[in-house]
């Protein structure tokens, strides 16, 4: 970009060409060439002498303009005294793009000409930046391996001019490198690179290799390097501490290994033999070598081992080792005599003497007492470890009096001062000299278990005699040996005997031996024992013995002295025998034989036939048995179950009582004539015993069970029966059961039960109420597995739904139930307000005629207008009728209704089978409404009074219901909304105790208002007295409804029982934890009442409006009092249905909350007692001239005059929160859930306008919301 300046330049050069020849020109000095390095500030001069015009420099032919800072180009000026001509281009932190060609350039003027200077070169020097080494790393560390060829490649990039680069190796010179220079990355810029190839020696290791480059514009050259990490091999190892040649076992020898150099420095580890024997070792670094020291405790295995140090590193392939061999002199570990050191007297004894290896060998000597031996032989042989073994025989001939004396054979070796002895006793054998034993006389006799002593003596002899009893020839190894006498020369063994049968006439022998080959001495007795029957033993001659075959059982004793008599029983009784004479048997005794017949009975199977063998002079015996085995056929026993119970699906088994010889039995089980296979069945399994078990038995299990019993002798057969019982069912039942009214109805349950007791059925009324079947007349019958319910003279209150239960013990039992429907004629619905139908008559809007009746079966309407049926023909006409249940409607539309043609008397004809009812409604305009009748006080209390009443005829139009009181002497009357507007009960609350109210009510639509109910003077109501403090309980208004009849009907509420006196049933400490936690439940109560006692004040001194609403349905209908069954108080009552389309305040405000559900809510009110009269004593008639008019005092709410305008009204009450209205079940309904925001539902807002300083209510707050009436 050129600036505007430079124009206006050109444009007076041009100007003046004409005249350039003729003028003087300027006289400049020439600038001259600089080199800087990049970053540095170069200064190009320019001198201009007798010049007065514009300076500007160019830039490669680019002119940059006479401006001194030089715009587009921050780091261009011109410097210096424009005065004194320096025009000097100054470049500050130059950069490549600077190097160029410059001219100083003076434009022309009055005085001079325009001049040029030459070209003047600025180079702009790189140095060099960094040096890269491409195959490693900078600043690490690299291992090489020592005599290796590697390859440094190093580069320098973009430098000017091109950089030198060298490489050096420690503080050694530069080392030979092959240069090549490159362009680089841009114009006027060069790479070098730089390729060492270097041999590693291990002196080398640890120094560092640099690549260094630089220019001529380089202060500190780049540089980039690594340490060489040079691996190379150690010297080989040297041992010390191995002075040899010899040394001795059991020293210990402190052997040092070193290693020295290396990179890494050496492992180092000892082998003996060629096996390692340690691998620890340390190293060194300050001195650069390896060490490992080594203990040996040097033992005679030890000698001519070699003994090796190893070193290694991972340059090596092969360890380097150093290696020595030991020496070891060890001395004999053992020296021992081998042969027996015992001979008879006189005789030769060959004895022998060894050693264990030793190193130098060693002699051996003998001695005898003190006295040294002549060996006859001394040998050498090769030992363990390199030493020898050395072996001397001896042969002596011992005399007595050598006995006794220690021969020793003695191993030395003079050279080494060593000796080592083994001893033995020298034991010369001499047989004894005499033998007698003390045993009791010969003609002594002993029972047997009798503990008889024998006792053996001998004398002289060695070694003293060994003493052995001998029973018969055989060696008696029991015995006591007693210890020689005083002397030394006489030993004894006695023998303590327990004395059985074999002893009797048993030769007892004492021997009395020596080593030597003398022949023993002997001394020997005999016992004469007494034993009884040693065994009893039955035999027969018979193999098998069936049912009733003879059988003939011998029984024989075994040995007794002296002989044993023979006894035969069975069950205890002893049987009739032959003695078959007696024999000699074994010890010396006796063996009696005897011998029984007896008849085979299956009935003896298992019983056994014993035989006593009985000593009478020891009196002692033994007894045996036989166990009679007789084979017979399968048996059942007498107490074999022939019946079977099991409930359903539960596991039953069919046992068998039966027995058999051989017990080897084949069962064979069978159900209605088909064999049940009990292998691999699910379901059937055969038991212990051949009983059958039947998994989840069903009733089709149920019947006769046959079972085929076979063994190898014959079989038997018997059945079971299995009863399957199981819990009831229905089959059916008679539902629906119709009869006419007045008949008789059975409705019949037939049920499948196992068993079917008499009392298995049960009946249950499942109405609303708890009626009893027997005050309701119904009989109740039932015959096996069919129950019935008769009702005979069937009336309305019959019908309905009835339960039959069927149970027999076994859960579940069966339910079902049956509606009983009562066939009756058509009685419609007669109520005041539905005798009339209002409508506007305009010829535009429709008429709609409703008609309601009850009946059974459905009714078929017609109409009449004035006696004539209508024609339906007639397309103004429409007929609908609608069923629901007992309950249907008749519907005639009339479109477009003239009050001309079609008001007047219609006719409705409800008829069914059973007969027919009319009723008259009247068409007419739509006006007022009619007032309510039937005023009637259902319940008083001390603070409120529980009102109903019959509504009348609305008039046409939605209308609501206003119930006006007062205090009796008070001035004027009190008048409160009923909520919801339509309903015909009502609870007046906020009443003094002990006071007279007069009360009456009005109706009200958009049209006007009713008069009063029952004419004016309404009805004069007194409540009670308020109940003490103490004695209050908490009482529940009466719930009231009406029966089946039509007739008010009323329940007592029921009052819980008071708690008794006894002890209570929970242990101590949970009353405690109950009774804290009762505590803090009652705190916090309180504590939740006080919050809202506060709020309900704030809210009423704050004037709060109220907010009423009204549920309401669609309107179509003269529905001004409809009766519709409601659950009321747990019965079926009639009360009257309403329904509205918009509710209208008399001052035009609109409720606008709708709901078309059709499901009849529950009553509003909670009605209280009354008497059989109308109206309980309290409740008079209000003369025709009220006292209350002449005392004219003043009422603390805000007065309605007489008669009450609805101007001006208040609202009557104040917003309701159904989840803070109490809980009452009966009259639970679409404004009160069980303690739950009313969801579904809108908020109503206020009808009438916030009553000025409203007071804070003082109303009894344990009633419902629904009774809470308010005085305005």
């Amino acid at each position: 970009m050129v600036p505007w300046g430079f124009g206006v330049m050109l444009i007076c050069l041009f100007l003046g060409l004409t005249e350039e020849e003729n003028l003087p020109r300027a006289v400049l000095a020439p600038p001259e060439n600089l080199v800087v390095s990049e970053g540095e500030t170069a200064l190009l001069r320019c001198s201009v002498e007798n010049g007065s015009s514009i300076v500007q420099w160019a830039k490669d032919g680019l002119l940059l303009g006479p401006n001194p800072k030089i715009p587009g180009f921050p780091r261009y000026s011109m410097v210096g005294d424009p005065s004194k001509g320096e025009h000097n281009l100054q470049i500050a932190r130059s950069q490549l793009e600077d190097d160029a060609l410059y001219e100083c350039q003076v434009g022309p003027s009055e005085r001079s000409s325009a001049v040029i200077s030459q070209s003047v070169l600025l180079s702009v020097l790189v140095p060099p930046r960094t040096a890269l080494l491409t195959e490693y790393q900078a600043n690490s560390t690299v291992t090489w391996v020592a005599g290796m060829d590697y390859t440094v490649n190093c580069q320098v990039k973009d430098a000017r001019p091109a950089a030198e680069i060298a490489f050096s190796k420690g503080d050694d010179s530069a080392l030979d490198a092959e240069l090549s220079t490159q362009p680089g990355s841009k114009d006027k810029l060069f790479s070098t690179e730089a390729v060492l190839r270097i041999i590693p020696q291990s002196s080398d290791n640890r120094k560092w290799l640099m690549c260094r480059a630089s220019n001529t514009a380089s202060l500190i050259p780049a540089a980039a390097g690594f340490a060489m990490n040079v691996l190379f091999s150690p010297d080989p190892p040297v041992i010390s501490g191995y002075k040899g040649p010899v040394v001795k076992a059991k020293d210990k020898l402190k052997l040092t290994c070193i290693s020295l150099g290396g990179n890494p420095l050496a492992t180092l580890q000892w082998l003996k033999n060629g096996e390692v024997i340690s691998t620890n070792w340390e190293t060194d670094d300050a001195n650069q070598l390896s060490r490992s020291f080594l203990t040996l405790s040097l033992a005679a295995e030890d000698n001519n081992a070699t003994v090796t140090c190893q070193a290694l590193n991972q340059v090596l392939s092969l360890p380097l080792q150093a290696s020595f061999t030991l020496h070891v002199v060890f001395f004999p570990e053992e020296v021992k005599i081998i042969g027996s050191s015992s001979t008879p007297e006189s005789k030769e004894i060959s004895l022998s003497c060894s050693t264990s290896s030793s190193n130098p060998p060693v002699q051996l000597r003998w001695w005898l007492g003190w006295r040294e031996l002549n060996a006859t032989e001394v040998t050498l042989s090769e030992g363990n470890h390199g030493g020898k073994v050395t072996v001397s025989n001896l042969t002596y001939r011992a005399l007595r009096e050598d006995n006794d004396l220690q021969l020793t054979c003695e191993a030395f070796n003079e050279a080494i001062l060593y000796a080592k002895k083994a001893s033995v006793t020298l034991k010369v054998l001499y047989p004894p000299q005499k033998i007698w034993i003390d045993v009791p006389p010969p003609e002594t006799r002993f029972r047997v278990g009798t503990q008889v002593k024998l006792t053996c003596f001998a004398s002289g002899g060695n070694p003293l005699p060994r003493l052995d009893w001998f029973k018969d020839n055989k060696i008696v190894r029991d015995g006591i040996l007693a210890p020689a006498g005083p002397s030394g020369n006489i030993v004894s063994k006695e023998l303590l005997l327990t004395t059985t049968p074999s002893d009797n006439m048993a030769t007892y022998r004492c021997n009395a031996s020596s080593p030597s080959e003398a022949p023993p001495l002997v001394a020997f007795t005999r016992l004469h024992i007494q034993f009884p029957p040693l065994q009893v033993t039955i035999s027969t001659t018979s193999k098998e013995v069936r049912r009733n075959q003879t059988l003939k059982l011998t029984c024989r004793s075994g040995s007794s002295n002296p002989p044993a008599t023979l006894t035969w029983l069975k069950d205890g009784k002893k049987l009739n025998a032959i003695d078959l004479g007696q024999k000699k048997a074994e010890y010396g005794g006796f063996s009696a034989s005897s011998q029984v017949v007896l008849v085979a009975y299956s009935a003896n199977h298992g019983q056994r036939v014993e035989c006593h063998a009985f000593s009478s002079v020891l009196s002692e015996g033994v007894n045996a048995f036989y166990q009679l085995n007789i084979l017979f056929p399968p048996e059942f026993s007498a107490e074999q179950p022939r019946a079977v119970q099991v409930a359903e699906y539960e596991t039953v088994r069919l046992p068998l009582l039966v027995s058999a010889s051989p017990p080897e039995i084949t069962y064979r089980w069978s159900f209605l004539g088909e064999v049940i296979l009990t292998e691999g069945s699910p379901r059937y399994h055969l038991g212990d015993g051949g009983s059958l078990e039947i998994s989840k038995a069903i009733r089709a299990d149920s019947g006769q069970y046959s079972v085929h019993c076979e063994n190898s002798e014959g079989y038997s057969e018997t059945t079971i029966l299995l009863d399957v019982q199981y819990a009831p069912s229905i089959r059916s039942i008679g539902d629906p059961t119709t009869v006419d009214l007045g008949g008789t109805a059975e409705i019949v349950c037939q049920a499948e039960a196992n068993p079917a007791p008499v009392d298995m059925f049960k009946w249950r009324w499942l109405g609303d109420l708890e009626r009893s079947l027997e005050e309701m007349g119904i009989e109740l019958l039932s015959e096996g597995l069919v129950g019935r319910l008769r009702i005979q003279e069937a009336t309305r209150a019959h019908a309905g739904l009835y339960e039959c239960q069927v149970d027999n013990g076994i859960s579940p039992a069966a339910r079902s139930s049956a509606r009983l429907v009562v066939q009756f004629p058509p009685e419609i619905m007669k109520s005041p307000g539905r005798r009339k139908v209002g409508a506007s008559g305009d010829g535009i809007s429709a008429a709609t005629l409703l008609c309601h009746a009850e009946g059974i079966p459905p009714v078929e309407f017609s109409w009449a207008k004035k006696g004539a049926t209508l024609d339906f023909q007639n397309p103004r006409y429409t007929v609908l009728t609608e069923h629901k249940a007992a309950l249907h409607t008749g519907i005639l539309t009339i479109a477009n209704a003239s009050s001309v043609h079609d008001f007047g008397l219609y006719t409705c004809v409800a008829s069914n089978a059973m007969g027919t009812d009319t009723l008259d409604i009247q068409l007419l305009s739509i006006g007022h409404p009619d007032p309510p009748t039937h005023l009637k006080v259902l319940a008083v209390s001390h603070n409120w009074l529980a009102l109903e009443w019959t509504p009348g005829f609305d008039g046409g139009l939605d209308q609501s219901f206003h119930v006006r009181y007062h205090r009796l002497g008070s001035p004027s009357f009190l008048e409160v909304d009923v909520f919801p507007p339509q309903s015909p009960t009502f609870t007046l609350t906020g009443l003094h105790p002990n006071t007279p109210y007069n009360v009456s009510v009005h109706a009200r639509n958009a049209l006007g208002e009713s008069g009063f109910a029952d004419g004016v003077l309404g009805l004069i109501v007194t409540t009670t007295e308020r109940e003490k403090p103490m004695d209050r309980m908490p009482q529940t208004p009466p719930v009231h409804g009406r029966g089946t009849n039509g007739e008010p009907t009323e329940r007592e509420p029921q009052t819980p029982p008071l708690p008794g006196s006894a002890s209570p049933a929970l242990p101590l400490f949970l009353i405690e934890l109950l009774g804290a936690v009762g505590g803090i439940l009652i705190i916090s109560s309180f504590s939740l009442l006080g919050f809202l006692f506060c709020r309900r004040q704030a809210q009423a001194l704050e004037g709060e409006g109220t907010k009423a609403g009204a549920v309401s349905k669609e309107r179509r209908e003269n529905n001004y009092s409809d009766n519709k069954w409601l659950r009321f108080g747990a019965r079926l009552v009639r009360s009257e249905e309403h329904s509205s389309e918009t509710s209208m305040s008399p001052r035009g405000s609109s409720v606008t909350t709708r709901t078309s559900s059709m499901t009849p809510s529950r009553p509003w009110s909670q009605l209280g007692h009354h008497a059989e009269s109308e109206m309980d004593a309290s409740i008079m008639e209000l003369p025709s001239s009220p006292p209350w008019l002449s005392f004219p005092e003043l009422h603390e709410y805000e007065e309605v005059m007489v008669p009450p305008k609805d101007k001006g009204k208040r609202s009557l009450y104040s917003a309701w929160y159904p989840e803070e209205a109490p809980w009452i079940p009966e009259y639970e309904g679409p404004y009160q859930q069980r303690r739950k925001p009313s969801a579904g539902y809108e908020e109503i807002t206020p009808i009438y306008d916030p009553v000025a300083e409203w007071p804070p209510f003082s109303g009894d707050r344990t009633l419902p919301f629904e009774h809470l009436g308010e005085l305005v």
